[in-house]
């Protein structure tokens, strides 16, 4: 039981890391940083988006079992 709710509060934490990154990309913006800087933020941004949809998907498909 407690790894089924390990599971459930672990896709969140990508979802912090996505915020923390866009805020990351939007502050070097401000300050005008280079470009490729304010990318890689965004890059890591957009794949903790996207590993918060693949762990939800696969949490709610063995939930299912």
């Amino acid at each position: 039981y407690f790894t089924m709710a390990y599971l459930k509060f672990i896709q969140y934490i990508y979802l912090i890391f996505a915020v923390f990154f866009l805020y990351d990309a939007f502050r070097k913006y401000q300050e005008g940083k280079e470009l490729s800087d304010i990318g890689l933020s965004l890059i890591i941004a957009g794949v903790s988006i996207g590993m918060f949809f693949f762990r939800r998907h696969f949490h709610n498909k063995y939930q299912k079992k």
